[in-house]
């Protein structure tokens, strides 16, 4: 099958305005989907008690979603691709509130484990369709700042959960768990759906009178298949990988941490313990970081942001085990892990169209968006590690130097290898 046609239509090219407000359709997009993995959390105590399932097996449900929603993105990116820059964002997106709405419907009414687990399916089929086009669409209308741009729809669905948290909280402790998805499912769903019939892609040529950018990018659209032909994009993956794991086994285990660190129930400011603080700051801080590590790349350059990114996370890691022991030592370094690792969902995309070309974003950014998938894989390791060992000083100290080979790789592998594909392209 072909790509659809690249051939201009006559149509009066988007203003700045216009494409700011398609940014605006993608950013609350992802904010309407974010529950699927942010307010999930909320849910799971109250099933337990309606239907009386084990933890581990309400869970696997969102091991289901999780493996879904990042797997199956290649393929959701390579349709809205084939259909092209009029129809494929809007049926790919309509298609996702369609899903991610049912989904959380199908929820309500799930009084087996199995009607559970078709529900996660179906969730992670409508949230990876709208996930993969959003940022697809991020860095084709931002060609000149394409860091910031994709860093700010990721944010979206990084901290869009916030909103909501309350009023989902509410509805569970007033009336159900049932009647918060319920509602909140068809809610969600059908914002998104509208927003989709809002949305388009650039026509081929239209971003050409886009200002220039300050960093290098290809003159050549690499198809999927050269994308995955050139080792600059396993270089790449294999990067994500890492860092992405580094920062799951941190960040996937604060609470623990905070109790074997014996601060998790100290009041450190404001009458809020430790744990409490560190949450609700960490949240902020991996919000903060997609845009803001992005916007800096768009100006020194991918490769140096990585590095100083991924430098100062290796540094946190290292002075929370050494100094985590302080509540406020515990807070502060959290914080810093979450700030200098939430900038990969803004930092690779970018790199990745950069490299490649912004023709067939949509499936090459979902081809590499799989590396979340398998950097989860990695996370157990930090339980066998603290198993062994009978403390989190070693899981640290890999996490460190996991970041800090990165570092390498970014400025004295990634940077020659990039350039020299870019140049050849």
């Amino acid at each position: 099958m072909t790509i659809a046609s690249t051939t201009a239509v006559s149509r009066t090219a988007a203003t700045p305005a216009a494409r700011w407000g398609y940014l605006a359709i993608c950013i609350l997009c992802m904010v309407m989907i974010a529950n699927l993995q942010y307010g999930w959390t909320l849910f799971v105590n109250p099933i337990n008690k309606a239907q009386g399932w084990s933890i581990a097996s309400i869970q696997f449900a969102f091991a289901i979603f999780i493996a879904l929603e990042t797997w199956l993105t290649p393929i959701e990116g390579w349709i809205v691709d084939i259909l092209g820059p009029q129809r494929g964002p809007k049926l790919m997106i309509g298609f996702g509130g369609i899903m991610v709405g049912a989904g959380w419907v199908m929820d309500a009414y799930a009084d087996t484990l199995t009607m559970l687990y078709f529900a996660a399916v179906v969730l992670g089929v409508g949230g990876g369709a709208v996930y993969a086009t959003c940022v697809g669409m991020a860095v084709k209308w931002f060609p000149d700042r394409r860091g910031l741009a994709v860093g700010l729809t990721a944010a979206g669905y990084g901290a869009g959960a916030a909103l909501s948290v309350i009023p989902i909280q509410y509805v569970i402790a007033n009336y159900s768990y049932n009647a918060a998805f319920f509602w909140f499912g068809i809610g969600q769903g059908a914002v998104v759906f509208v927003l989709a019939m809002l949305l388009r892609g650039p026509e081929a040529g239209e971003m050409a009178s886009a200002p220039a950018s300050k960093v290098a990018q290809s003159a050549k659209s690499f198809s999927p298949r050269e994308v995955l032909m050139s080792p600059v994009f396993w270089l790449l993956y294999i990067m994500f990988v890492m860092v992405s794991a580094a920062g799951l086994m941190a960040t996937a285990q604060i609470a623990p941490i905070a109790k074997d660190f014996g601060v998790g129930n100290q009041v450190v400011f404001w009458g809020a313990t430790t744990l409490t603080a560190a949450l609700i700051i960490d949240n902020v801080a991996n919000g903060t970081a997609r845009p803001l590590f992005g916007w800096i790349s768009d100006h020194i350059g991918r490769e140096v942001t990585m590095a100083i990114a991924f430098g100062l996370g290796g540094v946190a890691y290292w002075l929370l085990v050494v100094l985590g022991t302080a509540p406020w030592a515990f807070v502060l370094f959290a914080a810093l892990i979450f700030l200098t690792w939430g900038e990969i969902f803004s930092l690779f995309p970018s790199t990745c169209t950069d490299t490649f070309g912004p023709q067939f974003a949509t499936v090459n950014l979902g081809l590499l968006y799989t590396a979340k998938g398998t950097s989860a894989f990695l996370v157990p390791v930090a339980n066998l590690i603290t198993a062994s060992t009978g403390s989190w000083y070693m899981v640290f100290v890999v996490t460190a130097l996991m970041n800090f080979i990165v570092v390498g790789l970014a400025l004295f592998v990634l940077k020659p290898m990039r350039a020299r594909a870019m140049k050849q392209g």
